[in-house]
């Protein structure tokens, strides 16, 4: 092989170059290099600027030639490749080289990218919580195959075979802070999704939950199924009752599946939208109905037993049913279980 390297170089120097090029980055992968110590030494050998870019982290390596971190901001990029790991695109490797490029760029950045794809296989990405939410969209679809669930899982750190839970969360506070203190030991993984959050994690701890928060925690094995049954679960999540794991649910999970005009139509439930219209009375009903007792839900309202058996009176007169009956309190539950989800669609 040396004797037909040096026979080549004699007959063109651009082969020598590029024989030179790929020897360089197999010595690179021999050494079992990371990624900040292969865009060191690329830049090194292009002389000139060398970045690195992994979609599923978002974070960017760049580097001069003298090794250190290059300054702000970027210059325009002379040459890019993408980064393919199992036929899919997983990232970006470019020059920042001053003027058009070199002769050999090109072979230099499809090795870079060669090196980077398993260099981001071997060690999968950084331990950052925020995620490519195309890669979580692909975790948590319906559509998707195994396959590209498996693969976008270990894009995003996940080894096989380990479990993964789904939590949709509503919260104004930022997910990556929610995903660290419901899984701390990691890995736990988060985006954003139109209006709610997405939290994929190893282990749900949910007391760990700080206060503003509303979560559904999903059951189910299959990360897509999961995160059917979490976002089922943040629908029944309410101010008393912000975390909601699906597992609980049991038959009341049925509501959810019954058609917004029905339940809508249904007596009850619009006895419930009725009695909405009194923000007072509302929260007597919802106190009643999560204690099922009149001095529990006087202690939540903090009022005299009296005055609340007073007003359960009242509302129970205007809806013509008898609250303090155990079947006239299940109906009450399940109305205004049901009245809320139809807020919460």
């Amino acid at each position: 092989m040396e004797a037909l390297a040096v026979r080549l170089s004699g007959l063109d120097p651009y082969v020598d170059g590029v024989i030179r090029v790929v020897a360089f980055y197999d010595t690179l992968m021999r050494r079992r290099v990371d990624l900040a110590a292969l865009a060191r030494a690329s830049s090194g050998l292009a002389e000139c600027v060398a970045g690195i870019r992994l979609h599923g982290t978002g974070k960017v390596t760049r580097v001069s030639p003298d090794g250190r971190e290059a300054g702000l901001p970027p210059a325009p990029a002379s040459s890019t490749r993408p980064i393919v790991l199992d036929e899919e695109e997983i990232g970006t490797v470019w020059l920042e080289r001053p003027g058009p490029p070199g002769p050999l760029d090109e072979v230099l950045l499809e090795r870079l990218a060669l090196a980077a794809a398993a260099v981001a296989e071997r060690y999968g990405p950084a331990r950052t919580t925020m995620a490519d939410p195309a890669l979580v969209e692909l975790v948590i679809g319906a559509d998707t195959d195994e396959a590209g669930r498996a693969r976008a899982l270990r894009l995003l750190g996940f080894a096989a075979g380990l479990p993964v839970r789904v939590v949709a969360v509503r919260s104004r506070l930022p997910l990556d802070r929610i995903g660290g203190l419901i899984c701390p030991a990691r890995p736990v993984k988060a985006a954003l999704l139109a209006d709610v959050g997405v939290i994929l994690a190893t282990t749900v701890d949910w007391t760990r939950l700080p206060a503003g928060v509303r979560a559904g925690i999903g059951a189910a094995e299959s990360p897509d199924r999961s995160w059917r049954e979490a976002r089922t679960a943040l629908r029944f999540t309410t101010p008393r009752r912000p975390v909601v794991e699906y597992a609980g649910l049991g038959a009341l999970a049925l509501l959810a599946e019954i058609p917004r005009d029905a339940s809508r139509d249904n007596v009850d439930v619009a006895a419930v939208a009725r009695i909405a219209a009194n923000p007072e009375d509302l929260e007597t009903l919802d106190a009643y109905c999560s204690t099922g007792s009149l001095r529990r839900a006087a202690d939540l309202l903090h009022l005299h037993h009296s005055s609340v058996a007073r007003r359960l009176e009242q509302i129970a007169k205007a809806w013509g049913i008898e609250l303090t009956e155990p079947a006239g309190l299940v109906r009450a539950g399940l109305a205004l279980t049901a009245w809320r989800l139809l807020d919460e669609g």
